[in-house]
C-alpha cells in the first residue's frame, strides 16, 4: 500500500468523520505497536493514513506515546507528507484560545524521550535548523484560507515549545519561556519532528491553542476541563482544514 498524506491526530482528535472506503490497518513495527490501528481512507480526492497520537479513547501520555512507532507505521505505508494537529497553550498575548498557529521553530524541553531511529552501530545526524517543512506549510496555510474560520486568528510562524508532561507548567517556567520569544507550549511534536526528519517524511504542524498555559494574569491557568472544552470546538477546525 502506498499512501502518501498522513495525519497525525492529537488531543481531541481521535477520528476523521469525512473520511470514506475506510480500513483499519495494524501495522507491526521494530519498535513496537503504535498508538492505535492507522486507519487509511479517502480524503477530497486522495487516500490518507490517520493515526490517533494518543489511541482513541486517549490512553497514552506524552511521555508514554511509540514515537518511534507512530512515525515508522506511517513511513512503511509510504507516507511522504505528515500533519501534525495538536492541541497547545499560548504564551503571547496576541494569541488567543481557538486561535491557529502554524509554527516553524521547536525548543525541546523533554527528558524522557528517545527521540532518534539511529544508535547500535549505525551513527548519522540529520540537519534540524529549519524543523518543519516550509512547503507543506504553504499547503496548510491555503487550506486554512480557503475555510475561512470565523473570529479565529491565524498565526503564521512562531516557536512551539515542546514540554515533557504530563503535568502543565509552573508560572516560571511559563514566563521564562515567554521571555525567550516562543509562541506557544505542547507535549509532542518536537519529537515527532525529530523522527519525521530521520525518515525523510515532510512534517508541519496545524497548532490549536486551547488555553494561555499559567502566565496570564486575566486568565485562569490551564486545567484539563479548559482544554477539553476548547478542544471540542478545535477538532471541528482542524479536521476542515485538513479536509480542503
Amino acid at each position: 500500500m502506498n499512501i502518501d498524506i498522513g495525519i497525525m491526530g492529537g488531543s481531541g482528535l481521535y477520528q476523521m468523520e469525512a473520511l470514506t472506503n475506510v480500513e483499519e490497518i495494524t501495522v507491526e513495527t521494530p519498535f513496537g505497536p503504535p498508538s492505535d490501528v492507522v486507519v487509511s481512507g479517502m480524503l477530497g480526492g486522495a487516500r490518507v493514513a490517520f493515526l490517533a497520537r494518543h489511541g482513541r479513547g486517549h490512553h497514552l501520555l506524552p511521555s508514554e506515546l511509540p514515537f518511534r512507532a507512530n512515525v515508522y507505521a506511517m513511513k512503511s505505508l509510504g507516507v511522504k507528507y505528515l500533519i501534525s494537529a495538536s492541541a497547545v497553550g499560548s504564551l503571547q498575548d496576541s494569541i488567543k484560545p481557538l486561535d491557529i498557529v502554524i509554527p516553524d521553530q521547536f525548543i525541546d524541553r523533554t527528558s524522557q524521550r528517545t527521540a532518534t531511529f539511529f544508535g547500535h552501530g549505525v551513527v548519522a545526524h540529520v540537519a534540524f535548523g529549519d524543523p518543519i517543512c516550509g512547503a507543506l506549510t504553504t499547503v496548510l496555510e491555503q487550506a486554512i484560507a480557503h475555510v475561512n474560520i470565523p473570529n479565529i486568528d491565524v498565526h503564521h510562524g512562531g516557536t512551539y515549545v515542546c514540554m515533557e508532561g504530563p503535568a502543565f507548567s509552573t508560572k516560571a517556567d511559563s514566563n521564562l519561556y515567554r521571555s525567550w520569544g516562543a509562541a506557544i507550549i505542547g507535549m509532542t511534536n518536537l519529537t515527532e519532528a525529530k523522527l519525521a526528519r530521520e525518515a525523510e517524511i515532510a512534517y508541519a504542524t496545524l497548532a490549536m491553542v486551547t488555553d494561555y498555559d499559567c502566565w496570564h494574569p486575566d486568565h485562569d491557568s490551564v486545567t484539563v476541563e479548559m482544554v477539553v472544552e476548547n478542544l471540542k470546538k478545535n477538532a471541528t477546525n482542524a479536521q476542515a482544514i485538513i479536509q480542503e
